[in-house]
């Protein structure tokens, strides 16, 4: 880890745990941390994006719980930029409403540390919108209050509740749901009317988001009766009546799905972006990392004679990014010597990327898996066509098997790059199995199921339900014993749809 001459500390707020709320300028400065100090409240969606290379240091804060306290977090985010690196103090929500960014900022001052401040998405806001909750209304009232319902133990409030009730306006309560009885006791005491609708929101923009919707009256009762999980938001007002009216996110296809996507790193976000677009909690984690093989004498000898081949085939959308975007420019080789080439593609993946480089492939077969690949191609080859095949060092002989039907083709099966298991250090996989947290993966690849594997071992594979994109990747999930599923085809679309379909039955269980 390369340090600066000084370092910077920038505190970060990382929103109410979605995260599709995580800011821009957040996630940038995020790719750039050297360190990460991150609390209990960030969403794993966020962790996810923590770099690799980050040195990661927890200091979690739960009510009566404090992995580490204020003031030692205070000297850690001082002494790691005292020795010249770039921190990120992650934090939930916002770094200032009741996040002490500003006691954590005290020390940096004194010290001449320079910072920075990227404002997060605040749960007071974002959990009643995803709840249906307008915090402010013309016709209910015309301010909104927020008010930390934390107190000491045997501390009395430091609240005038009475100039709250006068108000008149929306109340909302963070860090309440111990003090919920107290809470609501303090306001009918303090003059407001019993029958005042009131909502506990927990785990709001997540899969572990509920509603309890009633008065100030009778919250703690159904709270008592239907049970709540912290985090959770306590809010008061008349707009509490229109999440009826205005609810919106559970009624997405796959509101209240966390879904695990395992892809290569380069191309995770587009899976995790049509799921979070139905609503599903997007847990990223790349299980695999592809990177070009480190011995390419074979390569270079192959693409130096590239006019003696008739077919260029490509198995998979990281081949031809690898192929194109690494290894032509790396022998100085242009599109002007493929000109003479057949291309066959696997998948309509593989057809995109080739697309975005103005080549259109010539065969591509109905089935996206190796063996229909290498059947086409038996059967549309010219007499004695070469073929060359650039591919993963670890691709399936599927497709080598359906091409030696035809003994007059002479198959050049060219390694271009290896597959890497990745483990994240942040996320245990494993517990959120384990306890029901996660309600499926995704999984495109018959690697990525292994990489997975080996990132959760000793996992009970049958608490596993799993979304795969074809045969050979549902071979390799039902192998370890998973509950599996295969999409109606080979491509991100089917596999999108397949995971609405399991988590529609879900929901009817």
């Amino acid at each position: 880890m390369e340090k600066e001459n000084q370092g910077k500390v920038w505190l970060v707020g990382a929103g109410p745990g979605d995260a599709g709320l995580f800011t821009l300028k957040g996630k940038r400065v995020l790719s750039e941390a050297q360190v990460v100090v991150y609390d209990s409240l960030v969403g794993d969606g966020v962790l996810s994006m923590v770099p690799k290379e980050a040195r990661c240091i927890y200091v979690g804060k739960r009510a009566g719980n404090h992995a580490v306290s204020q003031e030692d977090i205070n000297q850690i985010l001082l002494e790691e930029a005292q020795k010249g690196y770039r921190v990120v103090r992650l934090k939930g929500g916002d770094p200032f409403l009741f996040g002490r960014g500003g006691e954590e900022l005290e020390l940096l001052v004194e010290h001449k540390i320079p910072f920075e401040i990227v404002p997060g998405i605040s749960s007071p806001f974002a959990v009643p919108a995803y709840n249906g909750i307008p915090v402010t209304h013309r016709d209910y009232c015309s301010s909104v209050h927020v008010i930390t319902g934390h107190k000491r133990a045997g501390a009395e409030y430091d609240i005038d509740f009475e100039a709250l009730v006068r108000t008149g306006g929306t109340l909302i309560f963070l860090m309440g749901v111990t003090a919920l009885n107290d809470i609501c006791e303090h306001l009918i005491q303090a003059g407001m009317e019993p029958e005042m609708p009131a909502a506990i929101l927990q785990q709001g923009t997540t899969a572990g988001q509920k509603r309890i919707v009633a008065t100030v009256a009778t919250l703690p009762q159904e709270v008592e009766r239907q049970g709540i999980e912290t985090p959770a938001i306590i809010i008061i007002g008349k707009v509490c009546e229109k999440a009826a009216d205005f609810a919106w996110y559970e009624k997405l296809p796959l509101a209240g799905c966390k879904v695990l996507v395992t892809r290569p790193k380069e191309l995770i976000s587009q899976m995790s972006e049509r799921l979070r677009r139905l609503g599903a909690e997007v847990l990223e984690l790349p299980a695999i990392c592809i990177r070009p093989v480190k011995d390419r004498e074979e390569i270079h000898q192959a693409m130096t004679q590239i006019k003696n081949y008739d077919w260029l085939a490509f198995t998979s959308p990281s081949g031809v990014r690898i192929f194109f975007d690494e290894l032509m420019p790396e022998v100085k080789m242009d599109m002007r010597k493929l000109g003479h080439l057949k291309i066959a593609a696997l998948g309509s993946g593989t057809a995109r990327e080739l697309k975005k480089r103005g080549l259109y492939p010539d065969l591509m077969p109905e089935y996206f898996d190796g063996e229909a690949l290498g059947k086409a191609m038996a059967e549309q080859c010219e007499t004695n066509a070469n073929i060359l095949l650039p591919r993963a060092a670890m691709g399936t002989e599927d497709v080598i098997r359906a091409l030696g039907a035809r003994e007059d083709l002479d198959v050049t099966d060219l390694p271009i790059y290896d597959t890497f298991y990745e483990v994240s250090g942040l996320i245990d996989e494993k517990r959120e199995f384990a306890s029901g947290k996660i309600d499926l993966a995704v999984f495109t690849s018959a690697s990525t199921v292994r990489g997975f594997a080996q990132a959760v071992q000793g996992l009970d594979f049958h608490k596993v339900m799993a979304a795969c994109i074809g045969k050979q990747t549902k071979a390799a999930a039902d192998a370890l014993g998973m509950k599996t599923y295969m999409a109606k085809e080979a491509t991100m679309e089917a596999l999108t749809e397949l995971v609405v379909e399991l988590a529609s039955v879900d929901k009817q269980i």
